[in-house]
């Protein structure tokens, strides 16, 4: 499984929080490339408890970007 901005940027619209199957749905939906699809497929499940809710992109992508990750000042626009 990997991750890129490119792949990750059509979950931001998903309807956190959100299950395994939830997002597969929504990537389906949404148009998303099949890499997206593949990603989600290998996100554990926990067979005994059932389906993992997600609430967030973080939760999948612990290293997904966020507007502290940019190197830019907004007071100075």
């Amino acid at each position: 499984m990997y991750w890129t901005l490119e792949l990750a940027i059509y979950l931001e619209d998903a309807p956190w929080p959100a299950t395994r199957e939830e997002l597969i749905d929504f990537a389906r939906r949404s148009g998303a490339p099949a890499e997206v699809e593949e990603n989600l497929a290998d996100l554990e499940e926990d067979e005994d408890a059932g389906a993992v809710t997600y609430s967030s992109i973080e939760e999948i992508w612990p290293d997904y970007p966020t507007k502290d990750d940019f190197l830019f000042n907004d007071d100075e626009y």
